[in-house]
């Protein structure tokens, strides 16, 4: 019998890393939503590696694992349990619940994968407001130069020059 299991998506998505330019999420983190120990999940990666290819998984580097240490993402080292952590996309996550092959992993895994999918439409949806926006932007600055061309002839028009107006005909002698 398969446990309902309700995680908030706020739980989800602040498990998701922005780790070179891709949404991933670390091994310690799948572990515990899938209900398995961190060592465990790890073993069935490295038991089936030919699964998880380099653009469904990747190992950190130290360098990585400092920054996030660095910037507060991550309390300390010893949260990710000591070693050098996975990290894995959205399809990776997918591959894991195959490897893994409990009630609760496949429930997760289909979670955050909705959860990647909502994501991609929200960032789509930013990207529409964004490019909308720019346009505007674009026609505010053209129609920006346009009112202000139309306000100069209109003070031209208010207050016209005050040379003096030049006669118009033939010209005695002694005039100018």
């Amino acid at each position: 019998m398969i446990k309902n299991i309700v995680i908030p998506d706020e739980v989800v998505m602040n498990k998701i890393w922005l780790i070179r330019g891709q949404k991933v999420m670390l091994d310690r983190d799948l572990a515990e939503l899938y209900g398995v120990k961190a060592t465990r999940l790890r073993e069935q990666v490295k038991r089936n590696q030919n699964r998880f290819p380099t653009n469904f998984m990747f190992q950190m580097t130290e360098l990585e694992v400092d920054s996030m240490v660095s910037q507060n993402a991550i309390p300390s080292k010893k949260h990710l349990g000591g070693a050098l952590p996975y990290a894995f996309t959205e399809h990776g996550v997918l591959m894991l619940a195959n490897v893994l092959k409990s009630d609760q992993a496949i429930i997760m895994s289909i979670r955050i994968i909705e959860i990647f999918v909502k994501l991609r439409e929200s960032l789509l949806t930013h990207k529409e407001i964004l490019i909308k926006l720019e346009q505007l932007e674009r026609r505010a600055v053209k129609q920006d130069g346009d009112i202000k061309l139309i306000f100069k002839y209109l003070k031209e028009l208010l207050n016209p020059k005050t040379e003096p107006i030049r006669k118009i005909g033939f010209k005695q002698k002694g005039e100018e």
